[in-house]
């Protein structure tokens, strides 16, 4: 317990900060990065951000607009701004920026792959490909010792999920008003809640962090809440893996068959966007699956998930909480310190919870909407190469068959499937209670 004095604060007792772990501490280096980014987008230091173009049959098209300059200045700031975290956390930055390169490479070789125009289409998009390529190194050939330095799948995905912060504006929330809470903020620590019982008692999984994890996957929003949840509850990175490829997986089924589904039901669009808003877990897929529903139902969808991923932070917090109390707690009688909870307290929550805040009440007042947008846009970019990163890092640890460990009986998959029908269910009868226009007036 190195951030305070280990005293007990419900006692009463004084405590003392440790301020070298605000600059020690992978933690905290997430959100001095995420806000150096977004000062680089603020102040125009970042121009653009690159990304290869669409394509058919040939790769190379993708790169025909592009100059592979701005290429090669994206990955070597990225591994500068990186690499000096990692020298100030007196880590070995030489083998870090050694093997950046082809973890970089990787990651722009899966950002081609994934703007193939079919491919695309059906939202395989760059982290799905920087998964596969990641996994495909490791259980064939296994992780290079040389390469192993620059698969920091923490420092990538959680900066991304600061930067990502800056994207939920709360103008655009209130745009649905209570509506939009009652769908997001009603069901989603309900089906949290269910799943976590379920997975416990009645599938009785051993690892209550895997639960806790799958739990927060399919209630709140995907991979972000995977992540968060696999910190607070320090779960293993094989556990967050499996997690996330279960997200992965059920999300391009679902984009591919809930609109047909919406359709052949006869919903409406306001219905069905918060249908598929509340319970596809991928922002990508969510705006994909509501725009083949229609333009009404692509908007409501994007902020009925909006307002979910704002839930993040809470989730993060009180499963903090939860597993200091109830899982991890000491002697009987017992009293667990607020300095437990803070230690287990993931800290890039913090750096994504003010970097909304931020963009909301300051930036937006300040410059305008249209301004705004134009930052986002850049930001967004940079978080994009970040997840892209974390993930081609993931596959490169992860182990398909401790993977298929997890999952011995099925009932990991089983977990996640009861508690999507369930979320299902009930994200429908909210959404017909708020946006069907019987008890409410119709919105947008």
């Amino acid at each position: 317990m190195n951030y305070l004095s280990e005293k007990n604060i419900f006692a009463g007792e004084k405590i003392g900060v440790n301020w070298s772990q605000f600059w020690q501490k992978e933690d905290w280096w997430t959100v001095w990065i995420a806000v150096t980014l977004i000062l680089f987008s603020l102040f125009k230091l970042v121009s653009r951000i690159p990304v290869p173009g669409n394509w058919n049959t040939n790769p190379l098209q993708a790169f025909a607009g592009a100059q592979f300059f701005h290429f090669l200045l994206l990955g070597g700031g990225l591994a500068l701004i990186t690499g000096l975290a990692i020298t100030v956390m007196r880590e070995k930055v030489h083998s870090y920026l050694v093997s950046f390169p082809i973890v970089f490479g990787l990651s722009l070789l899966a950002f081609t792959l994934s703007r193939q125009v079919t491919l695309n289409r059906y939202q395989f998009d760059s982290v799905i490909w920087a998964l596969l390529l990641g996994l495909l190194i490791s259980n064939t050939v296994g992780l290079p010792r040389w390469l192993a330095p620059a698969a920091r799948t923490e420092l990538f995905i959680k900066t991304g999920l600061v930067l990502m912060g800056a994207e939920i504006l709360f103008s655009r929330i209130l745009l649905l008003g209570t509506y939009g809470l009652g769908v997001a903020w009603l069901v989603t620590p309900i089906v949290l809640i269910f799943m976590f019982i379920m997975g416990t008692k009645l599938f009785k999984i051993e690892s209550k962090a895997l639960v806790a994890t799958i739990s927060a996957a399919t209630s709140v929003c995907g991979v972000s809440a995977a992540i968060a949840a696999g910190a607070a509850t320090r779960a293993r990175r094989e556990e967050i893996s499996y997690a996330i490829s279960l997200s992965l997986l059920f999300t391009v089924l679902m984009m591919i068959v809930f609109p047909n589904l919406i359709k052949l039901a006869g919903l409406s669009e306001a219905v069905g966007g918060a249908l598929i808003g509340g319970t596809i877990d991928s922002t990508g897929a969510v705006v994909v699956a509501g725009a083949m529903v229609g333009k009404k139902a692509m908007e409501v969808a994007a902020i009925i998930k909006m307002i979910q991923n704002t839930l993040i932070g809470v989730v993060a917090f009180f499963l903090s909480l939860y597993w200091v109390t109830r899982v991890e707690q000491g002697a009987p009688g017992s009293r667990p310190s607020l300095l437990q909870i803070w230690e287990r307290f993931p800290k890039f929550i913090i750096g994504f919870v003010l970097a909304s805040v931020f963009f909301s009440f300051i930036l937006t007042p300040a410059l305008g909407a249209p301004e705004v947008d134009n930052i986002l846009k850049l930001t967004r970019g940079l978080r994009n190469w970040l997840f892209c990163l974390a993930f081609v890092s993931i596959g490169l640890e992860s182990s398909v068959s401790r993977l298929m460990a997890l999952g011995k009986g099925g009932w990991p998959v089983y977990l996640y499937i009861t508690g999507q029908l369930f979320n299902i269910a009930l994200t429908y009868l909210a959404a017909v209670f708020f946006f069907g226009g019987k008890f409410f007036p119709a919105v947008m």
